[in-house]
């Protein structure tokens, strides 16, 4: 039932994947009438669990992949767990908020949405969001873009149709609220774009499958609209994000 991606490069995934806004953490604690428990279902490397631990008093992070949990980033209100999102190990109406960050596309959605209700206080919070394909410059972006439909795009497993369309079809059957838009903003040099980019699960697949690396070619290609390899250029991921009460 797990479906585990990630596990061969919890590393990579821990350096190179972008944080989430501050402000997004801010505006679903303020829906949150307590602040005693939150959930980060899928916690990866605890991106999402360590910012929330700023507005709850405990977070309980939960991953279905051990080598995830290993190199998640420690804090004194986090606790790791190995739960799948669709079986927490926690009591009945003990969540303040439950979160999933970039990762409620892989769930067993009615078995994950039927645990949240059991979890979550009648007045609780449940929110999902994603991120979608960045954006740099229009001749980088287009560079990136082929990569991602025309290099690596067999590759992707088929959940990812769900951050195409921006969540808009992700099944979500609560009474959904509607919510500020929000982004994530980076500066990175061209190491880090490549990095974030081998963390991409076709990528893992496309090298599993063909014996070869796809980000040595994009590399040289991406290099040409590069000016400096060292120098860090403004990096924008549109984020899409569905909230709603139980």
């Amino acid at each position: 039932m797990f479906k585990d991606h990630f596990s061969t490069q919890p590393g990579s995934y821990s350096q190179y994947r972008p944080r989430y806004p501050a402000e997004l953490f801010a505006y679903l604690a303020g829906l949150s009438g307590r602040r005693e428990v939150a959930l980060d279902c899928a916690t990866g490397n605890g991106q999402a669990a360590v910012d929330l631990a700023e507005y709850f008093r405990r977070v309980v992070a939960t991953d279905g992949s051990v080598a995830q949990l290993k190199q998640a980033w420690p804090h004194a209100r986090v606790s790791y767990v190995a739960n799948l999102a669709e079986e927490v190990a926690l009591a009945d109406d003990s969540v303040d908020l439950a979160v999933a960050a970039q990762a409620a596309h892989w769930f067993d959605f009615e078995r994950y949405y039927t645990e949240m209700r059991r979890v979550l206080r009648p007045d609780g919070v449940i929110a999902v969001w994603t991120y979608a394909r960045l954006h740099i410059s229009p001749d980088v972006d287009a560079v990136i873009d082929h990569f991602y439909t025309q290099i690596v795009g067999p590759y992707w497993p088929p959940e990812r149709r769900y951050i195409d369309e921006e969540y808009r079809k992700l099944p979500f059957p609560f009474a959904e609220l509607l919510s500020p838009a929000f982004e994530i903003r980076v500066e990175w040099t061209f190491q880090e774009l490549l990095g974030y980019l081998s963390t991409w699960s076709a990528v893992q697949r496309y090298r599993s499958a063909r014996s070869a690396d796809p980000i040595e070619p994009l590399r040289r290609e991406l290099a040409r609209y590069w000016n400096g390899n060292e120098t860090p250029r403004p990096v924008v991921f549109p984020m899409y994000l569905k909230v709603g009460r139980p």
